[in-house]
């Protein structure tokens, strides 16, 4: 990781927090979901969370461009009350990556994720390599797009069951390609702590894109079988990432102080 760059941008986050002081776990996770999706499919992962006693907010991303879902997002930051852990799937990495340069960001988590440099798009990602064959979005006259309902599975949630994966193949929210296609203005994984999940048999980004994504923004990386959607199929193991991300992060701001968040985790 750019630990040098990443620790100074993540101690301005700190505030006022006193010297020396032991480092508490951020207690703020802002989730953030991709495209074809709403934030639903992040129960497993709120409720595993909550559980461990942290503050989860979901972001609902209305998908009609990139602008409108980075506002989404800076709008639940705006909402919390301390430092924030901001996750990110699939097109909602491209989102965390514009979004993630809030002052109250101290660390991001990419599930699945896109995590373009400045100037690049969520579709330039794929110019090295492709998306699998089974991923296959198709644009409408209004230019709106759904992935193919055929494939919708294999390329999507294929380790899902046939009721799961029809219901998110039936209740698929589409997303203006422009919001595809729009570059990134900042990278906010240059300066804060990252983490990534690589999801093994991703049928939507081809894990080696997965690989070299967290390789090249320097994060700290966990495989995890499953497919495109695995925060969904996988909350668990999802969940201790960001967990990790919430504990490693506040290590490298060395304590955050009296933010008014929950009480210590067990």
């Amino acid at each position: 990781m750019k630990m040098t760059e990443k620790n100074t941008a993540a101690a301005a986050v700190a505030g006022s927090a006193a010297p020396g002081a032991d480092a508490e776990p951020i207690r703020n996770i802002v989730l953030v979901h991709g495209a074809f999706a709403d934030g639903s499919g992040w129960r497993g992962v709120y409720d595993n969370l909550t559980a461990r006693g942290y503050a989860v907010s979901i972001v609902q991303n209305p998908l009609t461009s990139f602008a409108d879902d980075v506002a989404a997002t800076q709008r639940v930051l705006n909402r919390q009350d301390g430092p924030v852990i901001l996750v990110g799937h699939s097109y909602g990495g491209s989102v965390i990556t514009e979004a993630g340069s809030h002052p109250s960001v101290g660390g991001l988590v990419y599930v699945a994720a896109f995590a373009p440099e400045i100037g690049q798009s969520t579709l330039d990602q794929y110019a090295k390599i492709p998306p699998p064959p089974n991923f296959l979005p198709e644009e409408q006259s209004d230019g709106f797009a759904y992935l193919n309902a055929d494939l919708f599975r294999a390329g999507f949630a294929a380790d899902s069951d046939e009721a799961d994966a029809a219901f998110l193949r039936d209740a698929q929210v589409p997303i203006a390609m422009a919001a595809l296609a729009a570059p990134v203005t900042v990278a906010a994984w240059m300066t804060k702590p990252s983490w990534y999940v690589v999801a093994t048999e991703d049928g939507a980004i081809a894990p080696d894109l997965l690989r070299s994504t967290a390789r090249r923004i320097g994060a700290e990386t966990t495989e995890v079988p499953g497919s495109h959607v695995v925060f969904l199929t996988q909350p668990e193991a999802v969940a201790d990432v960001i967990d990790a991300a919430a504990k490693g992060a506040a290590e490298a701001v060395e304590g955050f102080g009296d933010t008014g968040m929950l009480g210590p985790l067990e």
